[in-house]
């Protein structure tokens, strides 16, 4: 589920601080009561209604694939997934699967060029 825009968020903010009651704020935004509430507390102990990083574990294999990426790919651009895969786990120690080396390369801007059968740099 995505983030509320900031736009919607001070508009709703600001419906509260005319005095717009919760029922009218509903309607007219869209938004539920637990949400009002929540922009409310988080403006009173913040100072803002920015939207909250999302909790989760830090992405290790993908921040040290982006780095190190690109120069496999200009290296072995002929090179499938499952090769890019062996490449990686052989030269960095650390193994990872198609699906995540596919979101890698998709990441770096890298995609397969289906004429040739090879991989190419797209901007």
């Amino acid at each position: 589920m995505r983030a509320h825009s900031q736009d919607l968020r001070q508009q709703v903010l600001h419906a509260v601080d005319e005095g717009t009651s919760r029922i009218e704020i509903i309607e007219r935004f869209q938004v539920s009561r637990a949400t009002i509430k929540r922009y409310v507390k988080q403006r009173r102990e913040t100072g803002n209604v920015q939207p909250r990083p999302i909790p989760g574990r830090p992405n290790v294999k993908g921040r040290a694939l982006q780095a190190e990426l690109a120069r496999q790919l200009e290296t072995h651009p002929a090179a499938t997934l499952a090769e890019h895969c062996w490449i990686w786990e052989t030269e960095h120690g650390m193994r990872v699967s198609s699906a995540t080396m596919s979101r890698a390369t998709h990441a770096v801007g890298w995609r397969r060029n289906k004429a040739r059968g090879s991989r190419q740099n797209v901007p």
